[in-house]
């Protein structure tokens, strides 16, 4: 104000202070915490802006597993943040990074029983929560830590679970009562979950039998509303397909699967419940990921030709075995999939074998597949004899990307 106490022009003031909410805004959400709080120190309009709620709906929270100066304030700036803003928050992302010893895991305990608390009494639009890699089979978790934070997210999600739509605990490895505890906190008041996103690959520690578990069955009957479920192959069986049949048949729409060589993946899953499942689910298309499962024998009692296949990733990782050859897998059980296949990822060591004249046949026969990515030996030839066919509309084509191991090199094209 000047001296007769008018108000400043506006030619006298900074173009900041008339700039746009929405453009203001923008500006807010590209900042970070610090110099979000020293923003708001401006003036009231930047201030107000500090609590706009669409700032604070997204959040990642990273713990660092290894004792650090630099990380000793994380646990402190996580409670600081979800007391100051958590009643906003929708989609909340939580990682802990390869726990270092029993101190840093009793300390994330301890704060993430604080942080869903407040949580729990400040929030009730939270709609997504990931908590990924926990891996709670390591001697890092001691008994009491690890129950401990079982039960403050079991009790947690029995207050949140009618909000949620997307949960994610991939990695947390559990025992199958752990396991089926915690997802049953979601259907705790309704006996039933709305929850339309489940992950719970690698939920359960590895060389456990789920499919086998009457509670883990029971557990899967609460969901009636999922169209996207992520598990491994140890959780697959005629009656987990039946139940999502019955409970989410006009939802359901993607399953990933993974299959790893240390959970078991021998048991006798029939084609007709398969096929019972795509009929009720019309819409169900399934995605496998395979981890050092190569072997044809294997594959072919999992890759049924009644599953809607859209993907299948084979690798190999340290996998060898001098008897072992990967061309029945491409001639004679992948093809058993042309009509539904649209994306192919292969990584084997296959130094004893040509397959490119192979590899061809499969991209021509696959009529739908759009993405194929490989890392093996081949012949720097094969690139050029896949680009001319897309060339001539002989494949459908549209990513390749190629690591060649004889010569490393990369090709990775979004339009062959």
């Amino acid at each position: 104000m000047d001296e007769e106490g008018d108000l400043i022009q506006p030619q006298d003031q900074s173009c900041w202070a008339s700039l746009p909410d929405v453009c203001l805004r923008r500006v807010f959400w590209w900042l970070g915490d610090r110099d979000r709080s020293r923003a708001a120190l401006v003036c009231r309009k930047w201030n107000q802006m500090m609590y706009s709620a669409d700032l604070w709906r997204y959040r990642t929270i990273t713990f660092s597993g290894r004792p650090s100066r630099a990380h000793a304030s994380e646990f402190e700036s996580a409670l600081w943040y979800v007391k100051k803003f958590g009643r906003y928050l929708e989609h909340l992302e939580i990682k802990f990074l390869n726990p270092y010893n029993a101190v840093l895991t009793k300390k994330f305990q301890i704060t993430m029983r604080g942080l869903l608390a407040c949580l729990g009494k400040s929030n009730s639009r939270l709609k997504s929560l990931s908590i990924q890699h926990l891996e709670m089979d390591r001697l890092v978790w001691r008994n009491s830590i690890r129950n401990s934070l079982i039960k403050s997210l079991s009790f947690f999600l029995k207050k949140m679970g009618k909000h949620l739509d997307q949960l994610s605990l991939k990695g947390a490895r559990l025992t199958v009562e752990q396991g089926c505890n915690i997802l049953n906190s979601l259907s705790y008041l309704k006996n039933v979950s709305l929850a339309s996103e489940l992950n719970i690959e690698d939920f359960f520690s590895h060389h456990l039998a789920v499919y086998s578990s009457p509670q883990f069955h029971k557990t899967m009957n609460t969901f009636c509303n999922l169209t996207s479920l992520t598990l491994n192959y140890n959780c697959i069986s005629d009656e987990l397909l039946e139940s999502l049949g019955e409970n989410n048949a006009s939802t359901l729409g993607t399953m990933n699967i993974k299959c790893h060589i240390h959970d078991p993946h021998g048991q006798v899953v029939w084609g007709m419940s398969w096929a019972k499942l795509a009929k009720q689910a019309n819409n169900l298309k399934v995605n496998f990921f395979f981890e050092r499962v190569m072997k044809y024998e294997r594959l072919v009692r999992i890759l049924l030709q009644e599953i809607p296949v859209r993907s299948v990733s084979l690798r190999s990782c340290y996998f060898s075995d001098p008897d072992w050859s990967m061309r029945p897998t491409l001639t004679d059980l992948l093809p058993t999939f042309r009509y539904t296949l649209q994306k192919l990822t292969f990584e084997f060591n296959n130094n004893h074998e040509s397959l490119d004249e192979e590899l061809h046949l499969l991209i021509l026969s696959c009529r739908k597949l759009f993405y194929f990515k490989i890392w093996a030996f081949l012949d720097v030839r094969f690139v050029e004899r896949i680009l001319k066919s897309q060339e001539e509309g002989q494949c459908a084509l549209r990513t390749l990307k190629y690591h060649w191991a004889k010569g490393s090199v990369s090709v990775d094209s979004t339009n062959c």
